[in-house]
């Protein structure tokens, strides 16, 4: 006798829900069951399929915490094309027995992180990333694009415990109804938009908007750049861009790779399990530094000197410096093979060198063609002189000791470390190599206070790697990735965004900043500047303005900075009124520690992680004050967690890093802590803009003016 049906839609949307882990749990079963044994060749066959399939059974993985679909999406018409016949017949079967309400016109798809099927191959969750899915993040009432209804689901923890409709196409209808619905506002949107933040960085792919959606769905082949304010999830639509890349075009990406880059390391441990939730475990991240580790970096550079190694004018004074040993021949090359000896006058070798000069490609491409092209005039002379030499005859030509003497007389090896440790240390041969392009006075900036003796010992800077890398790159062709994402790209000289585009020459990018946000002395100026350096100068600029993390109370405040900091840049705005979200205080130098300890008291009171944010030279203090006070807390990159609520950040590493709450330390010495105002207030619109849902402000010194 057929069970009868629950008339209650909630616990049809539970069943589901069941139904549908269980059918994961078989997906995952059946992968675990295969048998290698009958379908390998060889053992390099064995460990590939291997490594396949425990990446798959980790892809299935069912995470208990987070919801295996969140919305669902029902269709006036049926929608066969965008699905095969099997598809499109089980999810109608699955949403009108397994929780679509008894719906007999139309389709109805469940939309998850991931696609899952039934024993039959039907569809009970569509993945996110799917054609069919789109309309989840695009239909509105004035284009509802074949939606009839929107349905929303909230969850605690991994348990389903609300749902709200909103009705596209019905006027009569109310525009939000169900367990959670407003009439006009999602109230499930903003309770999962406003859920407190411990722990890494979450997915928002229950709540991408349609303005990020469009970023996050572009073509592959072209690049992106995100301008987007505090708060407007360009960090997330990146990584979501990375995932449905893999899923749209996943043969092309595994074939040719993909990286995320960050700016340190607090920042990727932040970001590293978005991905993974989205079930994409291949993804490699890496900042700058990482990327262009050739060399040991022990020192810093001054502001100045950083400022231009970093100018793109050094390129070409590192051509000059790789080239530099060229020279050209005063001898004749003479090959002795058996009893004749076959002779490459002088001027044939100038005129081979000169065009290999003349060529656009690599130095070492260029030094590896330098025998052969000896080797097959040699060939010519002794096809002239009756003899049938093949290419064996040419390949032993060019292993021979004088044309190998002429190589190495004429395109002496480079090694690409010791080029730039003698360019740094030799001021005849950094004028040679810069003549015309740094004046005197920025090459006397360039060179080291103290030659180095070896590249081992040389007091190596993150931006003196940056330029081995442009000359290693000049030597030999840098591998290219299918896709890149660069976040914090604001802060990035055109040296290091040259270093990134080395790596995605065949490839795309999309690139995440705020300009308003560049805390270096050679920040971006402008995104088509820094689009020209990576390389990718035809690449899109989109905006992002609306704000879906910091309350409108807060970024009004610090959007005083603006026009100081970056004038003409559009200020976000914020979906989210939050009253009581700001709060500016007002002490003595006297208490001033006693009154950080009570205000992270009163936010650690409070549900959700708390960032004390400070200048980088009150670290130490603050630690020592926190410790005493008997207040536990965390360093950044550390994962916070309902027992470890509280992180002392230093102003430098806040950036792209957010909190529920956040106590803002002595705003004047975050200023104070940079080389120049507009440095300094930059720095304080990040630390401004870290909170969810409330910021304090404690300061003992006056107020930046742009901020009374």
């Amino acid at each position: 006798m057929p069970a009868t049906p629950t008339p209650d839609p909630l616990q049809r949307e539970r069943d589901h829900l069941a139904a549908s882990r269980t059918a994961l749990r078989a997906m995952r079963e059946d992968v675990q069951s295969l048998d290698l044994r009958d379908v390998t060749g060889t053992w390099v066959s064995a460990v590939i399929l291997q490594n396949q399939i425990e990446a798959r059974i980790a892809a299935l993985a069912d995470l208990a915490d987070t919801p295996l679909f969140f919305g669902r999406l029902d269709y006036l018409h049926a929608i066969s094309e965008e699905l095969s016949e099997g598809d499109t017949r089980g999810a109608a079967r699955n949403a009108s027995s397994k929780g679509g309400g008894g719906r007999r016109a139309g389709e109805s798809f469940y939309i998850g992180r991931r696609h899952v099927h039934d024993a039959d191959g039907d569809p009970m969750v569509i993945d996110w990333r799917a054609p069919v899915s789109q309309p989840f993040y695009r239909a509105s009432r004035t284009e509802p694009m074949d939606v009839e209804r929107r349905r929303r689901f909230g969850y605690t923890g991994g348990e389903l415990t609300a749902y709200e409709d909103e009705h596209l196409t019905d006027p009569a209808a109310e525009t939000f109804t169900g367990s959670a619905g407003g009439a006009t506002a999602s109230a499930l949107l903003a309770a999962e938009i406003e859920k407190p933040r411990v722990g890494p960085m979450r997915d928002i792919v229950a709540t991408i908007q349609p303005e990020q959606d469009e970023i996050v769905r572009s073509d592959v082949t072209g690049t992106i750049c995100v301008q987007g304010g505090p708060g407007t999830g360009k960090t997330a639509v990146g990584l979501h861009r990375v995932a449905y890349l893999l899923y749209a075009h996943r043969e092309r990406l595994a074939r040719t790779g993909t990286l995320v880059i960050g700016p340190n390391n607090a920042f990727l441990s932040y970001i590293e399990q978005v991905l993974p939730a989205l079930g994409e475990l291949e993804v490699a991240q890496a900042t700058v530094q990482q990327l262009v580790a050739h060399v040991e970096v022990k020192g810093e550079d001054d502001p100045e000197a950083a400022r231009l190694k970093g100018d793109a004018r050094m390129a070409e004074v590192l051509r000059r410096a790789v080239r530099a040993g060229i020279t050209l021949p005063t001898e004749p090359c003479v090959v002795v093979r058996g009893s004749r000896r076959w002779r490459v006058p002088v001027y044939e070798l100038v005129e081979i060198i000169e065009e290999l000069k003349g060529r656009a490609i690599r130095y070492g491409a260029a030094r590896d063609a330098l025998p052969q092209r000896i080797a097959h005039a040699v060939l010519l002379k002794m096809e002239q002189g009756g003899e049938a030499p093949d290419d064996r005859v040419q390949d032993a030509v060019a292993r021979n000791s004088a044309v190998k003497a002429v190589v190495k007389e004429c395109w002496p090896a480079v090694d690409p470390a010791k080029l730039v440790l003698r360019l740094l240390s030799e001021p005849e041969f950094l004028a040679e190599c810069a003549e015309g392009v740094l004046t005197p006075e920025e090459q006397q900036a360039v060179l080291w206070p103290k030659p180095g003796r070896s590249v081992k010992t040389a007091r190596w800077t993150p931006a003196d790697a940056v330029l081995v890398d442009e000359a290693a790159d000049l030597v030999q062709r840098t591998p290219s990735l299918g896709h890149v994402v660069l976040d914090e790209a604001q802060d990035l000289s055109p040296m290091q965004y040259r270093a990134v585009g080395r790596r995605c020459t065949t490839g795309s990018a999309t690139v995440l900043g705020d300009l308003a946000q560049g805390t270096t002395p050679w920040a971006t100026a402008s995104w088509p500047d820094a689009l020209h350096h990576l390389g990718k100068p035809d690449g899109h600029v989109e905006e992002l303005t609306k704000g879906f993390r910091v309350p409108e109370e807060v970024i009004v405040y610090a959007s005083r900075l603006l026009p100081a900091i970056a004038p003409g840049l559009a200020p976000a705005t914020s979906v989210r009124e939050m009253p009581d979200s700001l709060t500016i205080r007002r002490i003595t130098a006297e208490e001033a520690e006693e009154a950080v300890i009570a205000a992270c008291r009163e936010a650690l009171e409070r549900e959700g992680s708390t960032g004390l944010i400070a200048a980088d030279a009150r670290i130490p203090l603050l630690a020592e004050a926190l410790t005493a006070a008997g207040l536990p807390h965390l360093t950044p990159g550390t994962e916070t967690s309902t027992e470890s609520r509280l992180t002392l950040v230093p102003a430098s590493l806040a950036k792209g890093l957010e909190y529920d709450y956040v106590v803002l330390d002595e705003p004047a010495a975050v200023i104070a802590g940079e080389p120049d105002e507009r440095t300094g207030l930059r720095r304080l619109y990040v630390a401004l803009t870290r909170a969810v849902s409330g910021l304090t402000v404690l300061h003992a010194e006056p107020l930046p003016e742009q901020l009374r």
